[in-house]
């Protein structure tokens, strides 16, 4: 039991700061084909640099560690209670040396369990097969990428590309709409997962474990192969880009499977995940417990700084970029001056707030003064020390838009100047922004390890009984990197690429596959 615990530690603790070397050759040869000079060529710089300190430092690709979901298949025989026992106290130890983010939350009490343990969490997928050992697989799909999986239900109407009927060219019209309204609010460049056929449930467990498939897998099926190749072409021509930015890489792979399904419906499924690709594998030996083998590692680590080098990047589209230093309090007068595409560094202090703390500031007032502040879209992975002083250990943004309800309000309550988080916002937000005097900058989603370098000081926390990820923490920062993406003159580059990528959606109209 001890060691199935310790092997099960190792692929959780693998799978949160290590990202397998098909997902890593992705990330480099978008990185290389990249625009230099272009905010998706600086994007992928942070990513790629994240990787590696993710890696070196043993800490968490991505703040998010998402909803852990194992799919393991046994030998006839082995106790399936015995092996959920010990994933569940490997979660437990990994929640507790920082590999993990707390996540598991109570529906309706909004209680943290703190501990990654809680009713349907961790998701355990069992099945038996007649192979003498345990294979046992795993994906962290963060919350961002998970909110942009979508479900269609065929004949449908879709925007930008007409009727979708009920063959082979309506599931293509369905799949490069799901890349589309995904835009950069699941941290693109991504990867999709598609399921054809089934029921609503198993059309999305069909869809998901498509994403346990190998980026340079071969689909068996031909007509799947060339649906599967011709999305990874196309969608790519959407200029969706890494975060939204606009650019050349959107999707860095596309998996299909199909399974039979009832005469009424006709579901096709799409699970879309982030870069920030996290899932491995184990083979354990069910007498022993040990780790037999490692699955998605095949051969060295990739370097994806070192094998972008390999393939020399483009100088077309540069463009200069106006860079803007800035520190709180911030008068309206230096946030008039910003404009969208400046790159903006932070000094100084700024302010987590999530779903929760924008809820609780609508009604109460805040534990600080906000005039002039910075909040950021932020649930951190935090650590205590032995002199009980709290430490950051990973601390990307959460996708924005789930504040749009809140946001402007707040900003003109409290006298919020400028807000961070990732995927930008709505028309609401960007009213206040202009009314108010107020600014959204971009971070770059899922460089957890990158921001949490530039955290040097956890000055306090307030709202404590919101869970960890949803605290007001209070960070002293140096070198904090975001890019303006709406600004207080009513200019959003989320609507214009949400507009420009939609024009280029309505060539893939005509059909395709006959």
């Amino acid at each position: 039991m001890e060691k199935l615990k310790e092997s099960f530690y190792q692929l959780i603790v693998e799978t949160s700061t290590n990202l397998p070397n098909d997902v890593r050759r992705a990330v480099a040869e978008a990185k290389a084909k990249e625009n230099a000079g272009t905010r998706a060529a600086l994007s992928l710089s942070t990513i790629t640099e994240n990787i590696s300190m993710a890696d070196e430092n043993v800490s968490p690709i991505c703040q998010d560690t998402g909803m852990p979901t194992f799919e393991i298949k046994v030998p006839v025989g082995v106790n399936q209670i015995e092996l959920k026992k010990a994933i569940k106290e490997a979660l437990v130890q990994a929640t507790k040396d920082g590999k993990l983010r707390p996540n598991s939350v109570h529906s309706l009490t909004g209680e943290n369990s703190g501990d990654n343990l809680g009713e349907g969490t961790p998701v355990i997928h069992f099945e038996q097969w007649e192979k003498d050992e345990i294979d046992a697989r795993l994906i962290l799909k963060g919350g961002g990428c998970e909110n942009k999986n979508i479900q269609y239900s065929l004949p449908a109407e879709l925007e930008g590309l007409g009727r979708a009927g009920r063959d082979l060219d309506g599931i293509r019209k369905c799949i490069m709409h799901s890349v589309y309204q995904a835009q950069g609010q699941g941290c693109s460049a991504g990867f999709i997962g598609v399921g054809i056929g089934g029921d609503r449930t198993t059309s999305y467990t069909l869809a998901k474990e498509q994403l346990f498939r190998s980026v340079d897998d071969i689909n068996q099926i031909e007509d799947l192969r060339k649906l599967e190749d011709y999305v990874l072409e196309n969608a790519n021509k959407l200029g969706i880009g890494t975060m939204g930015f606009g650019g050349e890489a959107t999707l860095l792979g596309c998996k299909v499977g199909v399974m039979n399904r009832l005469p009424a419906s006709f579901f096709v499924s799409v699970a879309y995940n982030c870069w920030a690709f996290r899932r491995l594998g184990i083979v354990i030996d069910p007498e022993t417990g040990d780790i037999k083998d490692w699955l998605y590692k095949d051969g060295e680590r990739i370097d994806v700084n070192k094998a972008a080098e390999e393939v020399a990047a483009s100088e077309e589209g540069a463009n200069e970029v106006r860079e803007v230093t800035l520190e709180a309090p911030i008068t309206e007068e230096q946030i008039r001056d910003l404009r969208v595409g400046d790159v903006v560094t932070i000094n100084g202090i700024m302010h987590t707030g999530r779903d929760a703390i924008h809820h609780h500031l609508m009604d109460h007032d805040a534990p600080i003064d906000l005039d002039g502040q910075i909040i950021y879209h932020c649930g951190p992975v935090m650590l205590k020390d032995e002199n009980e002083e709290w430490h950051v250990k990973a601390a990307g943004p959460t996708t924005s838009i789930r504040e749009e309800p809140y946001q402007g309000d707040i900003m003109k309550k409290f006298g919020i100047r400028a807000v961070i988080g990732k995927g930008g916002m709505g028309p609401k937000t960007l009213k206040a922004l202009e009314e108010h005097g107020g600014v959204y900058l971009n971070a770059i989603g899922g460089a957890a390890q990158y921001y949490a370098d530039c955290i040097k000081k956890v000055e306090g926390v307030d709202l404590m009984e919101f869970g960890i990820p949803e605290a007001m923490w209070h960070l002293r920062v140096e070198g904090f990197t975001a890019v303006v993406t709406m600004d207080s003159h009513g200019n959003s580059l989320h609507a214009d690429v949400d507009k420009s990528s939609l024009e280029k959606l309505e060539q893939f109209k005509e059909p395709v596959f006959k």
